[in-house]
């Protein structure tokens, strides 16, 4: 008899407007909501998101339960978000929204799917006729909803969930090959703008459920972002241009240009130097010494000399906090691809390339780079120092200088004579 009290009460809240915890739309005042977050009994105000859980207490985006708690660690169904997303009133909504065919809705949240569709969080066509709604929501499929719901308010968000396909993300799954291709886009904007980060553990977590806490304080964040023009966000901005060129050059150190033909003698044919990276990235190399033929997948730099925040959204996945450079130069880490020829140590992988910049040598050293596990030269030799693998891939390190008599030139040439060169101005 029990059971059926308690099926017929939760029938009823579903009928009647939500579930516990998400807020209504009627008669609920906001100093009703500020006071009742105030005294949740589970939301100290040291808690990691008590101010975000307050706001959007607040702005009616939550509820508390009658017990006096939040609960801040329970996980959202996808029903219960698309209600919080189709009460954001900034939200534009589409022209000509996608039809609201899911067939598996519960009646209470139908409508509130419906606007959250309308408003470009939700893609019908994404599924299969069913939203799965009385799911938790996993933070990959967050990371989607809130990109789209990006791409919505700015087109250029649009943009650039394309212009990151080929990035290198700075998310564990992503350097062990274990994110999917469905994720990966959405991922690497959420992390760019800020929206979401990786968790102590340097994974993203593309199928953890996201909890209340997290939802009040992702909600405070898109509000932001989405009043921000992308060209404004340094992260996305590198993430963008290592998918479109394969390095983040021209966003942490711009002063590295293609020299001028004035720099070369008049014999030498000035129209095959580029300085874009794209045009040499993932095609063969020549090289100093013919033991293995060469390619470069990715070429990331970070700058140390300013604020952990300009530094590079890599900065956290490459350096240590204590690491400190000497003498003018830059972090220099290069994604290799190598095709040995015969046999290979790591001393003759050093001798591929005569710079200090890009330097098959040697891989991150940081414990950062350990617990980001990306993949390292370590794990790619005998005991004698040869690698056992015929197409070896890894990131070296190097330095690229700025000082003028630290060779500060980065010069690279295809097999078909083109060449790569930039110098800092």
């Amino acid at each position: 008899m029990r059971r059926k009290i308690i099926s017929s009460l939760t029938t009823f809240a579903l009928l009647t407007g939500g579930i516990a915890g998400i807020a209504g739309t009627v008669g609920y005042s906001s100093a009703k909501a500020a006071q009742d977050a105030s005294n949740f009994k589970d939301v100290p105000a040291s808690h990691w998101a008590a101010t975000a859980i307050y706001s959007a207490v607040e702005q009616g985006y939550f509820k508390g339960y009658t017990d006096g708690t939040f609960k801040p660690g329970a996980p959202v169904t996808k029903a219960e978000m698309a209600s919080i997303l189709a009460r954001l009133t900034d939200q534009p909504e589409l022209p000509t929204p996608e039809p609201n065919n899911f067939t598996d809705v519960p009646e209470w949240a139908k409508s509130s799917v419906s606007t959250a569709i309308a408003k470009g969080f939700i893609h019908p066509s994404s599924y299969k006729g069913k939203l799965d709604a009385q799911a938790p929501l996993s933070r990959g499929e967050m990371a989607v909803w809130l990109t789209q719901g990006l791409s919505a308010v700015n087109s250029d968000y649009g943009q650039a969930l394309s212009d990151v396909t080929n990035t290198v993300i700075p998310a564990k799954e992503y350097f062990t090959g274990k994110m999917a291709d469905s994720h990966k886009n959405a991922v690497a904007v959420a992390l760019g703008t800020g929206l979401m980060s990786v968790a102590n553990d340097k994974t993203f977590g593309v199928d953890r459920t996201t909890t209340r806490a997290e939802v009040a304080v992702l909600i405070a964040r898109y509000t932001s972002t989405a009043q921000t023009k992308p060209s404004d966000i340094q992260g996305l901005n590198e993430l963008r241009q290592v998918g479109l060129t394969g390095t983040n050059l021209s966003v942490i150190a711009p002063r590295y240009q293609k020299p001028g033909p004035e720099k070369f003698s008049e014999s030498y044919d000035y129209s095959k130097i580029t300085g874009d990276f794209s045009k040499i990235r993932n095609r063969e190399l020549v090289t100093v010494t013919n033991y293995a033929k060469a390619k470069i997948k990715n070429w990331i730099i970070i700058n140390p000399y300013v604020k952990e925040s300009e530094r590079s959204i890599y900065y956290p996945a490459f350096v240590d906090e204590t690491d400190r450079l000497l003498r003018g130069a830059y972090y220099s880490f290069t994604e290799y691809d190598l095709n040995i020829i015969n046999s290979m140590n790591r001393l003759q992988a050093g001798s591929l390339f005569s710079s200090p910049t890009i330097n098959p040598l040697t891989s991150p050293s940081s414990k950062a780079f350990k617990n980001y596990a990306g993949p390292h030269i370590n794990n790619l030799l005998s005991s004698k120092g040869f690698f056992v693998l015929k197409n070896p891939v890894y990131w070296g390190e190097g330095l690229l200088h700025f000082d003028k008599t630290l060779n500060p030139e980065v010069h690279l040439t295809l097999r078909d004579g083109t060449d790569f060169y930039v110098a800092p101005k």
